[in-house]
C-alpha cells in the first residue's frame, strides 16, 4: 500500500489540466439559461393567448388546460430537437435523497419503415413510472406499484447534454396511485401554498394588496475535492464517504490558512467548468472560494424560488461529482468525511417575498417602524421555538449527525440569533416598552482616513447559531451538504405558515 500511495502521488504531481472544452471568453450572460426553456423562449414560440393562459395559471395556482399543454409541448419538442435532444425525461425527487428519471424517445413509428418525432401535452403533463421500488414511508404495500410524475410548470424544463446527444428534462412531482406524495417536491409546493395563503391574510389585516407570496432560497454548497488516485486507495471513503481508520493528516486546519486562500490552478479550472455548465442550465452561481478545511471548497448561487432552488441544488451536486472525475478529483459531499476537520454543511438562506419582488423579511432602514416585517419575523421565531424538534429532525441523517456539534458550528441544539438591534426591538415589544434604538445603520470608524465610511449591519454573522437572521433573511446552517433542501424548507415554510395563522386567528 505504501508503494502504491507513492506511485499515486507521483502520478498526481504530473497531472495535466484538461484542455478547455468551452469558450472561456464568452460572457456568462451569453450562455446563461442557454439550455433552459425559459419564459422568454416560450413567449417567442407559442401564440400570445396560450402564453397568457399559461402565465395566469402559474400566478393564480390553477391547473393548466389540456390544449394549452399541447401547444407548449409541441414548442418544447421543437426547441429540444434544435438542441440535439433525442429523448425526454420526467426528473423527480423521491425520498432516496437523489434524483430519478426514465428516458423516452421522441421517435414514434408510423409504418412503412418510417417514423416521426412526437411529444404531446399528455406526455408533458404526466408520466407513469414503476413506484414500487421507491421509499414510501410505509403508506402502501410493494404490490401497489403504480406511481405518477406530474409536470411542475413553475420550474422550467432544460436540456442535459451528454457525450452522444441530449435529453429534454422536465422537473416533476411524484405521487402514488392513491394520491400520497412519494417525493420531496410535492410537500415543498404545498408548503409554498400555505405560506402564500397565510401571508395574504396578514396583508388583509394591514390593508395591503393581495398577491402571491413565495419563499426564496439561496443554498451555499460545501464540498471536498480529493485526488481520485488517492481516493481509490481508501475503501472507507469509497464505501462510506468518510474515513473510518488510519492516521490523521500531518497538517489539518490548525493555521487557518486555507479559508479564502488562493485557489489552485486545477481546482479553479474545475470550478470554471462547473460554473459554465451551471450557467447553461440557468443556475445563478455567484460565489466560489476555499473553505476552512484543507481541500474543502464552496459554491453558492443567488436566491431563487424554493422549488426551483431545490431542483437546481440537486442538479449542481451532480455537476460537481461528474465534473470532478474529469479533472482527476473525487468530490465528497459527505457531511463529515474526515475526523478532526470541519465537515460540509449547506447554509440555507431563506426569505419570503411577493411575486412583485417585495422581500417580506427585509426590515428596511428602520426596523422599529416596520410592523409588517415584525409580524413575519415573529412568525418564524414562534415557529422555530414551538417546532424546534421537527426542524432538527428535518436535517437529521447519518452523515449530518456526525457533523452537528462535533467541535464545529453549528450545534445540534436549535436556537435563533437576531443580532443586538432586533433583539432589543423584540424584547421591548414583549415587555410593552418604548423601543429605543437608533434609526438606520451606524457607521464603523476604522481610524484610517483613506477608507470610506462603512455602514454597520444590524446583525452580526453569528457562526454558532444554527438559525440566524442575517439582514434580510434567515440562514439555517444545520442543513447537511448532501441533503435535498426541499424537506428543510418544507418544514420552515409550514411552521411559519402555522404561526401566521395563529397570529391572524388569535
Amino acid at each position: 500500500m505504501a508503494n502504491s500511495r507513492k506511485d499515486a502521488i507521483l502520478q498526481i504531481a504530473q497531472t495535466q489540466i484538461p484542455e478547455k472544452q468551452f469558450d472561456v471568453k464568452k460572457a456568462a450572460t451569453e450562455v446563461f439559461a442557454e439550455n433552459v426553456f425559459t419564459d422568454e423562449v416560450m413567449k417567442l414560440r407559442v401564440p400570445k393567448d396560450i402564453y397568457k393562459k399559461f402565465k395566469k395559471s402559474i400566478e393564480e395556482g390553477t391547473p393548466i388546460e389540456a390544449h394549452v399543454a399541447d401547444v407548449i409541448a409541441t414548442a418544447m419538442k421543437d426547441w429540444a430537437l434544435e438542441k440535439g435532444a433525442t429523448h425526454f425525461t420526467h426528473l423527480f425527487f423521491p425520498m432516496t435523497g437523489a434524483t430519478a428519471e426514465k428516458h423516452d424517445s421522441f421517435l414514434v413509428p408510423i409504418g412503412e419503415g418510417k417514423a416521426i418525432e412526437q411529444f404531446s401535452g399528455k406526455d408533458l403533463i404526466k408520466g407513469e413510472p414503476d413506484a414500487s421500488s421507491f421509499p414510501s414511508g410505509g403508506i402502501r404495500a410493494t404490490f401497489e406499484a403504480r406511481g405518477y410524475t406530474a409536470w411542475d410548470p413553475s420550474s422550467p424544463a432544460f436540456i442535459v447534454e451528454t457525450p452522444n446527444g441530449a435529453t429534454l428534462t422536465i422537473p416533476t412531482v411524484f405521487w402514488s396511485y392513491t394520491g400520497e406524495a412519494l417525493d420531496k417536491k410535492t410537500p415543498l409546493l404545498r408548503s409554498q401554498e400555505a405560506v402564500s395563503k397565510q401571508a395574504n391574510r396578514i396583508f388583509k389585516l394591514f390593508g395591503e394588496k393581495q398577491e402571491r407570496v413565495v419563499s426564496n432560497v439561496g443554498p451555499e454548497q460545501e464540498y471536498f475535492l480529493i485526488d481520485k488516485k488517492l481516493f481509490l486507495q481508501r475503501p472507507d471513503l469509497i464505501g462510506a464517504g468518510r474515513t473510518l481508520f488510519g492516521a490523521p493528516s500531518e497538517k489539518g486546519q490548525q493555521l487557518d490558512d486555507h479559508y479564502f486562500g488562493a485557489i489552485k490552478d486545477r481546482v479553479i479550472a474545475f470550478m470554471q467548468e462547473v460554473e459554465y455548465k451551471a450557467y447553461k442550465l440557468g443556475i445563478p452561481v455567484k460565489t466560489r472560494h476555499n473553505e476552512v478545511a484543507p481541500a474543502q471548497f464552496e459554491i453558492a448561487p443567488i436566491f431563487e424560488v424554493s422549488n426551483i432552488s431545490a431542483d437546481h441544488n440537486v442538479i449542481l451536486m451532480e455537476l460537481l461529482r461528474k465534473t470532478a472525475d474529469k479533472y482527476g478529483f473525487a468530490c465528497l459531499l459527505h457531511e463529515k468525511p474526515f475526523a478532526g476537520l470541519n465537515g460540509n454543511g449547506k447554509h440555507n438562506n431563506r426569505s419570503i417575498s411577493t411575486l412583485s419582488g417585495k422581500n417580506l423579511m427585509d426590515p428596511g432602514d428602520n426596523p422599529k417602524e416596520n410592523a409588517m416585517f415584525l409580524v413575519f419575523l415573529t412568525a418564524v421565531i414562534r415557529g422555530v421555538n414551538k417546532w424546534a424538534k421537527l426542524l432538527r429532525a428535518s436535517v437529521a441523517s447519518a452523515g449530518n449527525d456526525h457533523r452537528l456539534g462535533a467541535n464545529e458550528a453549528p450545534p445540534a441544539i436549535i436556537s435563533i440569533f437576531l443580532g443586538d438591534e432586533l433583539t432589543k426591538v423584540v424584547e421591548a415589544i414583549m415587555e410593552g416598552k418604548e423601543i429605543e434604538t437608533p434609526n438606520g445603520k451606524s457607521v464603523m470608524k476604522l481610524g484610517i482616513t483613506a477608507i470610506p465610511e462603512i455602514p454597520k449591519d444590524n446583525t452580526d454573522r453569528n457562526r454558532t447559531s444554527p438559525f440566524a437572521f442575517t439582514g434580510n433573511k434567515f440562514e439555517f446552517r444545520a442543513v447537511g451538504s448532501s441533503a435535498d433542501i426541499a424537506w428543510p424548507n418544507t418544514v420552515i415554510n409550514t411552521i411559519a405558515a402555522e404561526s401566521l395563522d395563529v397570529i391572524v386567528t388569535q
